[in-house]
């Protein structure tokens, strides 16, 4: 096992900028997940670190030993990608144990080591069939098992469920946690879905344009999102976003609607007083609320979803999703007072977009 160090790691494309001096310290045994829009520079990074992608700029560490010159091969990393790359005439036994077979070792080592890796991913009583007989998530659990024989100082995952159902996402998404749990090995993983990041990471690095966003865990970059990219990229439905004035320890919406201002941590009120704000609210902390209390809105839209009903409707000239309880059943149309704990308020900058603390 490795740490992985990035420091001030830059790449570009003639004047095209991919990633822009990025700094990221990933601790040994670490599970870090770089997320973020189509072209925010995540598999870029990811491949810079492989070897499989020159750099521009910056350094590369895995372990103590700077690898900015190595091929991949020097690097001991095993990659696994999201098309497979099985070898479709040999059996998942010859593909799990090609690796082992190229760098010299012994037919007992190779088997012993083979079957302790199909053991783990429960995939022993498929080693003599071929890629073409086995299932999208059958065919990703050998790709695994390849990375899993060589013993890798840190395993890279380029987007590996990309190719699978709704349902199988999940069993592999489990199967991955499972596996580091067992292991222990360093791993970086890289994913455009944030429902993949939330549950995998340790740590989750978002990134946006080639930058750093924010690095937290799940717990924080949910919970304290540091810009209005962060809270919308981060939870399904994503956070509500709507245009206020802070004023009296009340902030004003466009439409006359109010709510109380709780504190900001060592911001004084009288340093937000008469400033305008993006306020950002996740849907699950909306509540229904008595009469003339909380927002007064009207219902658009109606989701049921069985375990709770996501309510759609229109605040200060924007639209907003709350997450209600399933017997919440208003109809659009309908006049609803809708409450929520201010202390669940986050507050953005309108010129940044970054939080304000």
């Amino acid at each position: 096992m490795a740490s992985v160090s990035l420091c001030k790691l830059d790449k570009s494309y003639g004047s095209y900028r991919v990633v822009k001096g990025i700094d990221l310290e990933i601790a040994d045994g670490e599970f870090v997940v770089l997320v973020g829009p189509s072209g925010c520079g995540k598999s870029t990074t990811l491949r810079m670190i492989a070897g499989l992608e020159s750099i521009t700029g910056g350094e590369i560490r895995i372990g103590e030993r700077v690898v900015n010159a190595l091929p991949p091969r020097e690097r001991d990393i095993a990659m696994v990608f999201q098309d497979y790359a099985l070898y479709p005439h040999k059996t998942v036994r010859e593909n799990m144990g090609f690796s082992l077979k190229v760098r010299g070792a012994s037919a007992e080592e190779a088997e012993a080591k083979v079957a302790a890796a199909a053991n783990m991913l429960g995939i022993a009583h498929l080693l003599d069939r071929r890629p073409g007989q086995l299932s999208g998530g059958q065919r990703q659990r050998v790709a695994m098992g390849r990375a899993i024989v060589r013993r890798p100082q840190v395993f890279l995952f380029d987007e590996p469920l990309s190719n699978l159902d709704a349902k199988l996402r999940g069993e592999v998404r489990a199967e991955i946690k499972r596996l580091h749990r067992a292991i222990g090995t360093t791993i970086v993983y890289v994913t455009h879905d944030q429902v993949e990041a939330m549950t995998l990471a340790d740590r989750i690095v978002i990134l946006r344009g080639g930058d750093i966003e924010q690095i937290g865990t799940p717990d924080e970059v949910y919970n304290n999102p540091a810009s209005v990219f962060v809270g919308g990229f981060v939870g399904s439905p994503s956070m509500n976003f709507a245009k206020a004035k802070a004023a009296g320890g009340l902030l004003d919406f466009a439409d006359g609607n109010r709510l109380p201002l709780a504190a900001l941590g060592g911001c004084a009120m009288s340093a937000v007083d008469g400033r305008e704000f993006i306020v950002g609210i996740r849907p699950e902390h909306f509540t229904t609320a008595a009469t003339d209390t909380g927002l007064n809105c009207v219902v658009e839209v109606v989701e049921p979803l069985g375990s709770d009903t996501l309510v759609h409707f229109s605040i200060g000239g924007s639209t907003l999703t709350a997450r209600l309880p399933p017997q919440a059943r208003p109809t659009p149309g309908e006049a609803l007072w809708i409450g929520l704990d201010p202390r669940k308020i986050h507050l953005f900058d309108t010129s940044t977009e970054r939080v304000v603390h």
